[in-house]
């Protein structure tokens, strides 16, 4: 059995090879039950969050996914999400490989909004805000660099010190790095904005967004949190990486859901119509696109099955 740790995961997940895998698994699908979503209640602190997430191709490969994500561990200088994953036959049975799950998870979050980047932001990208500095700041950094000639990012967080942080730790040729102190000043410029919080409250304003702006959302996992107000929604053109999961999770739609801003039916395309060609994605230069995310388990089952076969040996 093969045990791929994070440094080895992260190996195993270059930009290029895992966003190709998203590609053809949101293309060709697989078997993906509605994940377990639970609140664990942690003394004294905001409620964790534990997720199992399964997935699998008839006759290939069968994946779970445990993550758990504790928002407390923030003051604790811990990472957020821990997780595993276990990669089983889908002809045997047999446990085939155990992947660090929350280095897995970085690397395919990322990826899909890289894969959604592709077909929404403009061809000429280049400025990119990223709002906030936590682990997957990095990952969205480097993931939509692969994807489009990014050449200058600016880094935002409440803390400005892990904005700091994460910013040091970045070394992309060709790329100049800073942290912004102005929020609204930073977004007004930007081509693409990732947003990768815990926030409850919205942080980009919709009249902020200039005009062929591209936002990828991608914290606010729960209804009850949000990342952007109702006139980014308004503005903007929808997408998702699957209707289910943002539709009735990611608070960013759920919430103008519930108010009437928009329909189910203003969402023009998720990943899987996206990638199999059945939209277009971004269709004029001054279109405002909008992609929102709360991940799904063939995300997860794609780089699995791409880390066990690049790491197998033989």
């Amino acid at each position: 059995m093969l045990v791929l740790n994070e440094a080895e995961t992260r190996a195993a997940l270059p930009w290029g090879e895992l966003i190709e895998a998203l590609r053809t698994m949101f293309r060709d699908g697989c078997e993906m039950p509605v994940r377990h979503h639970h609140d664990v209640a942690v003394p004294g602190e905001d409620a964790a969050t534990l997720l199992l997430m399964p997935a699998w191709q008839p006759g290939s490969y069968i994946g779970v996914k445990m993550v758990s994500v504790f928002p407390g561990n923030s003051g604790r200088n811990l990472p957020a999400i821990h997780g595993s994953y276990l990669l089983s036959s889908g002809k045997t049975g047999q446990l085939l490989a155990i992947i660090d799950g929350a280095e897995l998870t970085a690397r395919r979050t990322a990826a899909a909004s890289a894969l959604a980047a592709g077909y929404l932001a403009a061809k000429d990208a280049r400025r990119m805000l990223m709002v906030g500095a936590g682990r997957l700041s990095q990952n969205l950094i480097e993931a939509h660099a692969s994807v489009r000639p990014i050449c200058e990012v600016t880094i935002w967080a409440r803390d400005a010190r892990k904005a700091q942080a994460t910013a040091a730790q970045l070394d992309l040729p060709g790329i100049t790095v800073s942290v912004a102190t102005d929020l609204e000043a930073a977004a007004r410029q930007a081509d693409i904005i990732s947003c990768a919080t815990l926030s409850s409250e919205p942080l980009i304003r919709g009249d902020w967004l200039k005009d062929g702006a591209h936002l990828d959302l991608v914290g606010a996992f729960k209804p009850s949190m949000r990342e952007t107000d109702d006139r980014a929604v308004e503005r903007a053109t929808l997408f998702v990486d699957t209707r289910d999961g943002a539709l009735t999770e990611g608070g960013d739609l759920v919430q103008p859901l519930r108010a009437g801003i928009i329909a189910a039916g203003s969402v023009r395309a998720d990943l899987a119509e996206l990638a199999g060609g059945r939209h277009a994605g971004r269709t004029r230069p001054g279109e405002i696109t909008l992609f929102k995310s709360v991940g799904a388990a063939l995300e997860d089952l794609a780089g699995a099955v791409l880390a066990f076969e690049r790491s197998r040996p033989g």
